[in-house]
């Protein structure tokens, strides 16, 4: 299962947990749409910080990835000079 589908389940249904929580209890409406917005933004919050979390620890990964990169690039370049150095030695 992959990191998305898994995020945006876990938001889907803490979503409709929440509003079905709200709809059930026994109160007012003005009281329910009060619990509705505050219920909204605290999703869209978590939400926010959820992608913001991901993104960084993606960003640490590519840029982790960059350095490998550059490491074997840099190998392989040794390498070749080096090949390149014994065939240009006369023998």
């Amino acid at each position: 299962m992959s990191a998305t589908k898994f995020l945006a389940g876990f938001i889907v249904g803490g979503a409709l947990g929440a509003v079905a929580g709200i709809l059930l209890a026994p109160k007012s409406g003005k009281e329910t749409r009060e619990l509705l917005v505050n219920s909204a933004k605290d999703a869209a919050q978590r939400a926010d910080e959820t992608v913001k979390e991901i993104q960084s620890k993606a960003d640490s990964v590519v840029e982790e990835m960059q350095k490998k990169g550059d490491e074997i690039r840099e190998k392989l370049q040794n390498l070749l000079d080096k090949k390149t150095e014994s065939a240009e030695e006369p023998a």
